[in-house]
């Protein structure tokens, strides 16, 4: 992940860096400081990505369980 920093000339002796990173919906920059949707650069990606997940766009790789397996393990 490519970071990105403000110029130390541009700050004030007591400031931080500003962190941008891209955002990993759209890829538009965005600071990581004082962002509420972080990682994302808005609300919008932010359910965008969430919606990715609901619809099982994005999933975590592995084998696939049968959930009637946990119930098993309960007696």
């Amino acid at each position: 992940m490519k970071r990105i920093w403000n110029s130390r000339n541009d700050m004030a002796d007591n400031e931080q860096p500003t962190r941008i990173y891209p955002c990993p919906q759209c890829r538009k920059p965005s600071r990581w400081d004082d962002n509420p949707w972080r990682p994302f650069c808005s609300e919008r990606c932010k359910l965008i990505d969430l919606g990715d997940w609901a619809s099982e766009r994005h999933a975590i790789p592995g084998e696939p369980t049968d959930p009637m397996d946990d119930f098993d393990n309960l007696s």
